[in-house]
């Protein structure tokens, strides 16, 4: 539990929602990486003026980010995509956008996978009910 969380009733709730929205089943995994001095020099302000911890306000700014990532009609066509093209498993793509889209994805792939119908076109139906009009073009409209 963090040191907000341990201030106060209401200042733990919103800590539990905010910057512990893991599941039970979320492990956390440390990860190192470099960012330029400045950002951290802003993020260590912004910390210290709400009196929260920088790991949880780096929680909060990827878990954000992914969401609002997840969520662009740009990202989720990249991903449809690279799945339809067999460059992204099932696995992964539920990861990126969803169980729900992952399976519409998986639906629409299979569908699209299937042969398509080998029928002739009927012969004795007209569907233009006789009111077909033929179109001459010229080279300019080819």
């Amino acid at each position: 539990m963090c040191k907000a969380c341990a201030c106060a009733e209401t200042v733990m709730h919103l800590c539990a929602k905010l910057a512990h929205r893991m599941s039970a089943s979320d492990d956390p995994r440390r990860v190192h990486f470099q960012s330029p001095e400045y950002l951290v020099d802003r993020l260590d302000a912004i910390a210290d003026l709400f009196d929260k911890d920088r790991t949880d306000l780096l929680v909060e700014a990827i878990r954000e980010y992914i969401e609002d990532t997840a969520d662009s009609e740009t990202f989720q066509e990249l991903v449809a995509t690279k799945y339809y093209d067999d460059q992204l498993e099932f696995e992964t793509v539920k990861q990126l956008v969803g169980a729900e889209t992952a399976q519409r994805l998986r639906l629409l792939k299979a569908d699209l996978d299937d042969e398509p119908l080998n029928l002739a076109a009927p012969d004795d139906v007209d569907v233009y009910d006789g009111d077909a009009t033929t179109v001459e073009t010229g080279d300019d409209d080819r």
